[in-house]
């Protein structure tokens, strides 16, 4: 798998190139979570946030599939974008389909000052951005390679 990131304005696209067709399941999730994850740590890292997510498939015999999505409040949180972009391959409703290649737009990206950040009674929410704040410490530490969802780490073994 080979994946790369491109900015174009207000866009932000990651894309991940299966070396082998993939069907839709456990590999294909896999491969957008770890989309999801290098974006959150993308937009973080620029100091913005994203209003809406589009996820583009690209299956055998170069077809194309895509869906946008405006996402409930502009964020740069791995939860939120994981949220929105698994609804939007739900959408696509795929059951034996040969991916070649996902790619994944953050669109309509703003400062992340412009985010409005709800005070929130969910303290489980409010854990995971905590320990997101370290993951992302401890990838700039220790490279971006060194921890990430399970998902993800064990699919690149």
């Amino acid at each position: 798998m080979r994946a790369g990131a491109r900015r174009r304005g207000w866009r932000l696209r990651l894309r991940c190139r299966f070396e082998r067709h993939a069907l839709a399941g456990a590999t294909v999730r896999a491969a957008l979570l770890g989309l999801v994850v290098r974006l959150g740590r993308l937009l973080r890292g620029r100091d913005q946030a994203a209003r809406a997510l589009t996820l583009t498939l690209t299956f055998a015999g170069c077809s194309r599939w895509a869906k946008a999505r405006r996402l409930p409040a502009a964020s740069r949180h791995d939860e939120d974008l994981r949220t929105a972009a698994y609804r939007l391959l739900d959408t696509a409703g795929l059951q034996r389909g040969r991916l070649t290649g996902l790619v994944l737009t953050a669109e309509d990206l703003v400062g992340a000052d412009q985010a409005a950040e709800q005070i929130s009674l969910d303290t489980g929410r409010e854990d995971r951005l905590v320990a997101e704040e370290a993951v992302d410490r401890i990838r700039a530490k220790y490279g971006s390679g060194v921890i990430g969802p399970a998902a993800v780490l064990l699919r690149a073994s």
